[in-house]
């Protein structure tokens, strides 16, 4: 490669990549006009993004060769950095072997790295927050992601927080702690980063190329588990539709294969490129999945009908995700469904029969959880499903207390539901997991007048929950709102 007098531009390396997080099997050297310069920043940002075995910098004095100086990743930091640097020496006086000191720095990068579980397919991830906003707020964030990749089947190896004052376009955080994480990356094996805010196609085209490293945001984390989720022929229809509107903007971010023009036999013209082909055909399937979803919804509509024709009071529960809205049915209907201490273990709503105490039926059902910044597609995709809110006599908000972060969860969910416009329906509050509280704490929740603590594994302490939820069903609520969703042959389901 011949550069000019400010660099050299390396091309892509997609076709020489490095198993399981290890190197890459090339090395650099270029030379360098002028005895005085050696190792330079952008050298060890190339020498760690692209995960070579060596950077090398041979410098010139008078036309001839001066001195080469040399720098190679390490398993472990040493004085706080993950390179280390050979003494400058000249060319003909070189007595270290390449091949024997590249050969020796994998054998440590083995024994340091969990190199097998990358090599079989198990992600292993570095999350990353950059915000211009408080650290306390992306702490809380992060810890959520966490859990989300915790949920998607992700290890957690690392956690990274940047604070800017502004965004770097391109890249999101600044090139410094884009060469920090790659490093890091390198010294865990890591294959995968998962970044707390949403991107952009040019910005996971470019930290990827410069990372080498396969790039997630929030948004996809999130359709990702609830892809894995989802069992009923709808719910699968509505996340098929989420994730082609999520894939559709950033096809640009695939190989140049797609910018290749296509025609047919006597066709006239250049005719379509791959690209265009491909956002065609994704539009059109976005376009048939609404009319298969719209199909369903009507089917949802009549079998309500039926339901509203008899006047059976329907409770919804409500809340953020993993606040033990599936073990709460589960314990009052003495039902089965799916309850895992995972955010999103339960997508498909669920409906039961439930009789109160004083001889009064009642239908509760399940639905998705929320969550913040969930995503505009997704939030429009379950809009069939989010409808049987609408049906609702009365909504059950569960509030996990013994997170600590609870009072933000409620605030997350009051205004998904205000997006919503179902902010006037009657809710009632159900703390959950009180029995985690101290002494005090339940007292002040106890005394708290918009709502009622619980337990949702002891079915003790859901009499006052009851006799709340059949006062305020007594209390004049008019049954059935009109809506256009439920689930085919669960709200049926009886107990």
């Amino acid at each position: 490669m011949v550069g000019d007098y400010d660099r050299i531009t390396i091309p892509t390396l997609a076709h020489v990549s490095g198993a399981g997080g290890r190197l890459r099997g090339l090395r650099c050297v270029h030379t360098v006009l002028g005895g005085s310069s050696a190792v330079s920043e952008e050298d060890i940002m190339d020498l760690a993004c692209l995960r070579l075995d060596l950077m090398a910098v041979l410098t010139l004095r008078d036309g001839l060769p001066d001195l080469l100086h040399a720098v190679h990743l390490v398993p472990r930091p040493v004085e706080g950095r993950d390179w280390a640097t050979l003494a400058p020496v000249h060319p003909a006086n070189q007595q270290v072997s390449c091949i024997e000191l590249i050969d020796a720095l994998e054998e440590e990068f083995v024994r340091e790295r969990p190199v097998r579980e990358v090599d079989q397919g198990k992600d292993r991830a570095i999350l990353v927050s950059v915000t211009t906003g408080s650290r306390g707020e992306a702490e809380d964030s992060m810890a959520e992601l966490a859990e989300l990749a915790r949920s998607a089947g992700v290890e957690v190896l690392a956690e990274v927080i940047q604070r800017r004052k502004h965004i770097h376009p391109r890249f999101i955080l600044g090139r410094g702690k884009l060469v920090e994480i790659v490093l890091t990356s390198l010294r865990l094996g890591a294959n995968l980063l998962v970044f707390d805010q949403e991107l952009s196609p040019s910005q996971i085209r470019s930290v990827t190329d410069h990372t080498d490293l396969r790039v997630v945001d929030r948004t996809q984390l999130i359709l990702d588990i609830f892809a894995s989720r989802a069992r009923s022929r709808e719910g699968k229809l509505q996340i098929e539709m989420a994730q082609l509107k999520y894939l559709l903007p950033k096809l640009t971010t695939r190989d140049d294969a797609l910018s290749r023009l296509t025609g047919g036999i006597g066709a006239r013209g250049p005719g379509e490129t791959r690209l265009e082909i491909d956002k065609r055909r994704i539009n059109d399937r976005i376009t048939r999945l609404g009319k298969e979803l719209k199909a369903v919804g009507e089917q949802r509509f009549h079998r309500r009908s039926r339901r509203r024709k008899r006047d059976v009071p329907v409770i919804s529960l409500v809340g953020y995700t993993n606040a033990g809205k599936s073990t709460l049915l589960n314990t009052l209907t003495k039902s089965d469904i799916l309850a895992e201490d995972l955010l999103f273990a339960t997508l498909d709503p669920t409906s039961r029969r439930l009789r109160f105490p004083e001889d009064m039926e009642v239908i509760i059902t399940d639905t998705v959880g929320f969550i913040r910044h969930l995503p505009a597609d997704l939030l429009k995709a379950f809009e069939s499903t989010l409808e049987e809110l609408f049906e609702a006599d009365l909504l059950l908000h569960v509030i996990d207390v013994a997170n600590p972060s609870w009072r933000q969860q409620v605030a997350t969910v009051e205004a998904i539901l205000a997006e919503l416009e179902l902010d006037d329906i009657a809710c009632l509050k159900v703390f959950n997991k009180i029995d985690c509280l101290p002494p005090e704490e339940q007292v002040q929740i106890a005394l708290c007048g918009d709502g009622v603590g619980i337990s949702a594994l002891d079915a003790t302490t859901l009499e006052p929950l009851l006799a709340r939820a059949q006062e305020m069903l007594q209390g004049g609520l008019q049954p059935g709102r009109g809506g256009t969703g439920e689930r085919g042959g669960e709200a049926a389901g009886e107990d």
